[in-house]
């Protein structure tokens, strides 16, 4: 996979992660907003609205406690001229806590009485006084139950000893509004904190309101870092961003790198294709030989799926496969006429000149099989060592259809350039015998296609 794909795909997983933490993050507050917007209930009566006893192991717990009371006073409810006290009152404490991390930003109570009593006093919060009346239900908010005054309201009340109170009788309800005044300051309830609002009623001596019921609804303030989906996604946004920073220094780098091995490649092309140069001068008639032989193996080594660093280096083994011709004399090899048994023994000495010059070439792995192994024959009958087939190496294998193409497609001091169909017929005759069956179909392929051109 080439460097810039790596590179869309990385960042094609790094766009889909943060689509995904950021969906993390929007379910949170989502989430939150949700739980913020519910209304949570709780119904409570008998023993466990009336204990002393905390239920930590609720959200909200509510305790309606009564204080001993010596308050009594003679209710003279028909009449008949009442002296004996028969009322009392008793101030019920309505201890609310908050049992959670979060804050409870609002809340109200209905208490429903089972039994006939009267309302002298409350504190801190509104009553919402319901009374049931001949034809329907009458309404009334009073703010503050210590500065009641009856003829503003229409409801049903007694008054004792100058006392003014509020009747209440079985199935009645009152609604308790709790204050958010800074003299109060019921609402918000703070985490495991609590607020106790009061309420002062007069019954029966020796009753209570025990018998009655209490409806709690409350909602909660949840911070957006109470929820664990947001300490998930600040995590993964953290990882994420650990991880993009280290991909962008990798990338740097790697860059930094490249450019800097670009320059070394060009460095090291420029002085090999100037070495070979010198070579390639030695014969005006093969002058550019060793370029185009190496442009002809790197496009057969691309068909075979080289790339990258891999085909950069077989471009450059196969532009050196001919150093060892630097040793060979120049009448040998300009020579116009035919070769005497001395002179091919000279000729084919290059390519162990060739090997034990590049031996010394430590930067390119392998960089001597090119020089030595390229007169090698498929068949076995090559020079200088006679391998054949699989034995030879494959890079010499490579530039051996090179080599022997840019020959037939070249002018030389004793011929002309073969044809494009002289040269094909000439591989197609040499497959399996000079030339590797494969290399020479590829290379074959690529001058029917048109990518390699030959012929006079």
């Amino acid at each position: 996979m080439k460097l810039s794909e790596k590179k869309r795909h990385l960042l094609l997983v790094f766009g889909i992660t943060l689509t995904i933490i950021l969906a993390v993050f929007a379910s949170s507050v989502i989430k939150t907003d949700a739980y913020n917007r519910k209304i949570h209930r709780e119904l409570l009566s008998g023993s466990d609205l009336f204990t002393e006893e905390e239920a930590a192991d609720k959200e909200i717990s509510i305790r309606a406690v009564p204080r001993s009371s010596t308050w009594t006073k003679a209710f003279d409810l028909t009449g008949k001229g009442q002296k004996e006290h028969n009322y009392q009152a008793f101030t019920y404490d309505f201890s609310i806590t908050n049992n959670t991390g979060d804050e409870v930003s609002d809340f109200k109570f209905k208490l429903t009485f089972s039994r006939e009593i009267f309302l002298m006093s409350a504190w801190n919060g509104a009553l919402e006084i319901h009374q049931k009346k001949a034809g329907g239900e009458y309404v009334a908010t009073v703010p503050d139950l210590r500065e009641f005054h009856a003829e503003e309201y229409e409801l049903a009340t007694n008054t004792f000893d100058g006392e003014v109170l509020i009747r209440m009788k079985p199935g009645d309800y009152l609604i308790y509004l709790p204050s958010s005044g800074m003299n109060a300051m019921e609402i918000p309830i703070e985490p495991y904190q609590g607020t106790v609002p009061g309420i002062i009623m007069y019954m029966p001596i020796g009753e209570n309101i025990s018998e009655s019921t209490l409806e709690l609804d409350y909602t909660f303030h949840r911070q957006l870092r109470s929820e664990p989906l947001f300490w998930v996604s600040l995590i993964g946004l953290g990882i994420w961003m650990i991880a993009l920073t280290i991909v962008v220094i990798t990338w740097l780098q790697i860059r930094k790198y490249n450019e800097r091995h670009e320059r070394d490649n060009e460095i090291i092309q420029e002085s090999i294709e100037t070495f070979t140069g010198f070579i390639d001068a030695k014969d005006p008639y093969t002058n550019g030989h060793s370029n185009r032989v190496a442009e002809y193996t790197r496009m057969i080594a691309k068909v075979m799926g080289y790339e990258g660093e891999a085909l950069d280096q077989i471009y450059y083994v196969a532009l050196l496969h001919d150093c060892g011709k630097i040793g060979v004399p120049d009448n040998i090899l300009g020579k116009p006429g035919r070769l005497t048994d001395d002179e091919f023994q000279v000729i084919k000495s290059h390519t162990l000149r060739g090997g034990e010059i590049l031996n010394r070439f430590k930067s390119l792995p392998n960089v001597g099989e090119g020089a030595f192994y390229h007169h090698e024959r498929y068949d076995g009958n090559g020079y200088p060592e006679g391998k054949a087939g699989e034995n030879i190496p494959l890079i010499a294998r490579m530039i051996c259809v090179a080599d022997s193409f840019d020959a037939m497609n070249s002018n030389r001091v004793y011929r002309k350039k073969l044809t494009k169909e002289d040269i094909i017929q000439e591989i197609e005759k040499n497959k399996g015998k000079q030339f590797d069956p494969h290399i020479a179909d590829i290379f074959l392929n690529l001058i029917r296609e048109g990518k390699i051109q030959c012929g006079s």
